[in-house]
């Protein structure tokens, strides 16, 4: 295991030593230094989102005044969630090396099979999502495109 690695683990055992949230920590590299470290804060914030990735990408892009990390390794204790996996290409990062799988983390209560298998159309969403069309859509979109401050992300 090498010190970024190491660093994830004291995360995530920081973080379990509070009761702040689940077993996993994460940490962001760039050029071989430490740009930012957390650990799951679900219970410490209340916030569903707020998963050791999720809370280490904010905290990198926060320091690096980035919304693209590229250039950046994650290093996490746990092979990432869905959301995670989502938040960790919205930032471009180079890499990311986990230990746990999501099997593993399953056994212990951290389930997402759900998620991925609606993802993949194998299951059936329970939550409806409702496509309610209307001119105000577009409107916005063109008012974003035209705008001189928009920016792609």
């Amino acid at each position: 295991m090498n010190s970024f690695m190491a660093l994830a683990f004291q995360e995530a055992q920081e973080g379990i030593d509070q009761g702040e949230g689940g077993p996993f920590g994460a940490v962001i590299v760039k050029d071989g230094e430490v740009v930012a470290s957390g650990h799951n804060e679900v219970l410490k914030t209340n916030d569903p989102t707020a998963h050791a990735e999720m809370v280490t990408i904010r905290k990198a892009s926060a320091k690096l005044k980035a919304f693209h990390l590229q250039g950046c390794t994650l290093y996490v204790t746990g092979e990432p969630c869905p959301m995670c996996f989502s938040a960790i290409h919205w930032a471009h990062l180079d890499a990311v090396y986990y230990v746990t799988t999501k099997r593993e983390a399953a056994a212990i209560g951290f389930d997402d099979t759900l998620i991925t298998e609606i993802i993949l159309g194998k299951q059936r969403d329970t939550i409806p999502f409702v496509h309610t069309p209307h001119t105000e859509g577009q409107k916005l979109l063109n008012r974003w495109r035209s705008s001189l401050k928009h920016k792609l992300y």
